[in-house]
C-alpha cells in the first residue's frame, strides 16, 4: 500500500455505516459533535442491500397473489405465477441498484464526515483506516462506537467449506430464480427466504434440524411449517446435513446428505443457519479484549463496552449480540448518540436512568420481530418458557384469530393464533405472538402495552375498531378475565 499515513483528531469516529453506524453518527452530531463514520462498503449496510428490503420485495408480490386468492371474487382474476423479471427488477429498486449515492448525499446532508476504508483500533481512542490512498489516523476527543453488525455463519457440515453455495447476500441479490433450491436452517431467514423462491417459481427444500423456527413457541412453528409446505416447500425438519458436494463441478447440481440418508438435489444451495457478529479484525487486543472467537461485544445500556473500564468506546447493534434486529440497532444507535452528546457536555454523569433517552432498556423486556412468511409471526416480549425460566409466574390466554369478524373479512377461511403472557403478580403483559396473514400491523400496539406495562384493567378499556383483526384484544382479555374471576 502506498501513500501518507495522515492524524487528525475529532469528537467521535463511528466505524461501520450501516442503518446503526448511521444512526449513532446522526444523533451525536445533532448534540454538536464533529463525527466521522467510516464504511469499507456500501454506506447503508446490510438491510439496505442484502437483507430487509430486499427479502421483503421478493416476497411480496407472492403474499398480494395468495391474498387475492384467499378471497372469492379475487381469486377468479388471479391467473398464473408472478412475473419474475419484473419482481426482480423491483427488488432490485429498492437497492438503488447497489448503488449508495444517495445515502452518501444523506450523510453529506446531515453533515456527517464520510471515510472509505477499512478501520481498526490500535490502542486507546485511536483509528487507523485503511483505504485506497492509504491509511490515517483518527483520534476521537470523546468515543469510538463499533457499529460493524454481523456475518453469516457456515455450519460444520463435511464439503460445505468447498462447494459453492449462497448466503442470504447471494439469495437477496440473485439475477435469477433457480430451478432447484435447497435452503439449510429454519430460522428467519430461512422460512422467508424459502417461501419467496417457491412462489416465484423454484423447487425449494428446507433442512430444519429440530423445527421451523425454533426459537418461537411450537405453535408458530407448527404453523409456518404448514404455511410453508402450502406455497409449496418440501420441508425436512428434524433433519441434520452431514455432506455437502457438487459431484459434477462447481456449476453442477449440488447435493446435500441428510444423517437420515435422504440426498437434497438442487441448482443452489442456500445456507441460512445464523449469524454472528463482527468482532474479528478490529483491533480489539490493542484496547484488551480477545475476540478471536467471533464472541459479541458486551455493553451497558448505555451503549458502553464494559472491557473498557476509561469509557471511550462504545458499541451498538448486531455487534454487540443483545438483538440483533435492525430497528433495535437503530434504538440502541439513539441511546448511544445521545448519551456521547450529553457526556461530551457534561450533562450526564453516571449510570443512565432505565426507559432515559440515554438507555436501551428495551432490550431486555420488549423486542418486537415479524417473520416476513405466509403466515406472518409477529412477537414482542418474552415467551412463557423464558418467562419461567426468570422465575416468574406467569399465565398464558390463546385465541384463535379466525373467530374475529375482520379475518373474516380479510381471506375466507383465515387462519391465525394469539398468545399473551400475563405475569400473575402485577397483571401486566410480558409478551405476545400474532400468527396469521397480515398480523404485523398488530405487534406496535402490543409493544406499547408491554413497555408501558399498561394493566390489564386499564387495557380492557382500550376498544378497538370494528371490524378489524384487532378485535383480538377483546377476545384474549375477555377470556383472562372470565378465568381470573
Amino acid at each position: 500500500m502506498t501513500g501518507t499515513l495522515t492524524e487528525r483528531a475529532v469528537d467521535v469516529v463511528v466505524i461501520g455505516g450501516g442503518s446503526t453506524g448511521e444512526n449513532v453518527a446522526d444523533y451525536a452530531h445533532r448534540r454538536g459533535l464533529e463525527v466521522t463514520l467510516v464504511e469499507r462498503a456500501l454506506l447503508g449496510g446490510e438491510c439496505s442491500y442484502y437483507a430487509c428490503m430486499p427479502s421483503k420485495a421478493l416476497l411480496r408480490p407472492g403474499r398480494v397473489l395468495a391474498a387475492a386468492r384467499d378471497v372469492r371474487g379475487a381469486a377468479s382474476a388471479v391467473d398464473g405465477m408472478p412475473d419474475v423479471a419484473a419482481v426482480l427488477a423491483r427488488r432490485t429498486s429498492f437497492t438503488h441498484h447497489w448503488d449508495d449515492g444517495a445515502q452518501v448525499r444523506w450523510a453529506d446532508g446531515a453533515g456527517l464526515d464520510l471515510v472509505r476504508g477499512t478501520a481498526r483500533l490500535d490502542g486507546e481512542r485511536r483509528v487507523v483506516v485503511s483505504g485506497d490512498d492509504g491509511e490515517q489516523v483518527l483520534r476521537a476527543r470523546h468515543a469510538v462506537v463499533l457499529a460493524t453488525g454481523s456475518v453469516s455463519t457456515t455450519p460444520p457440515v463435511e464439503g460445505l467449506p468447498a462447494t459453492r453455495h449462497w448466503t442470504t447476500r447471494d439469495a437477496t441479490s440473485a439475477p435469477a430464480v433457480p430451478r432447484r433450491l435447497v435452503v439449510l436452517g429454519a430460522g428467519v431467514a430461512g422460512a422467508e427466504l424459502s417461501q419467496a423462491f417457491a412462489r416465484l417459481g423454484a423447487a425449494v427444500s428446507l433442512v430444519a434440524r429440530s423445527r421451523v423456527l425454533s426459537s418461537f413457541a411450537p405453535e408458530v412453528g407448527e404453523r409456518v411449517a404448514r404455511g410453508l409446505a402450502g406455497a409449496g416447500v418440501d420441508v425436512h425438519a428434524g433433519s441434520s446435513a452431514v455432506r455437502a458436494e457438487r459431484p459434477e463441478g462447481p456449476d453442477g447440481p449440488v447435493v446435500l446428505h441428510l444423517e437420515d440418508g435422504t440426498a437434497l438435489v438442487g441448482d443452489e444451495l442456500l445456507v441460512a443457519t445464523g449469524r454472528r457478529p463482527r468482532t474479528r479484525g478490529l483491533g480489539l487486543e490493542t484496547v484488551g479484549i480477545d475476540r478471536s472467537d467471533g464472541g459479541p461485544l458486551m455493553v451497558d445500556d448505555s451503549g458502553r463496552v464494559t472491557a473498557v473500564p476509561a469509557g471511550w468506546l462504545y458499541a451498538a447493534g448486531d455487534v454487540t449480540g443483545r438483538a440483533p434486529l435492525t430497528h433495535q440497532g437503530k434504538y440502541a444507535a439513539r441511546a448511544v448518540g445521545e448519551v456521547i452528546g450529553a457526556r461530551a457536555a457534561g450533562r450526564a454523569a453516571g449510570e443512565p436512568a432505565p426507559w432515559s433517552a440515554h438507555a436501551a432498556t428495551a432490550d431486555h423486556v420488549a423486542v418486537p420481530q415479524v417473520v416476513f412468511t405466509d403466515p406472518e409471526v409477529a412477537h414482542v416480549g418474552l415467551t412463557a418458557a423464558a418467562a419461567r425460566e426468570q422465575g416468574r409466574a406467569v399465565r398464558t390466554v390463546t385465541a384463535d384469530l379466525a373467530d374475529v369478524a375482520g379475518a373474516s373479512i380479510l381471506a375466507d377461511d383465515y387462519a391465525g393464533w394469539a398468545q399473551l403472557i400475563v405475569d400473575d403478580a402485577r397483571d401486566v403483559i410480558l409478551g405476545v405472538t400474532f400468527v396469521g396473514p397480515d398480523v404485523a400491523e398488530l405487534l406496535h400496539a402490543a409493544t406499547i402495552a408491554v413497555v408501558g406495562e399498561v394493566p390489564l384493567e386499564r387495557l380492557w378499556h382500550a376498544v378497538p375498531a370494528y371490524p378489524t383483526l384487532s378485535e383480538v384484544w377483546l377476545r384474549l382479555l375477555d377470556d383472562d378475565r372470565e378465568r381470573t374471576a
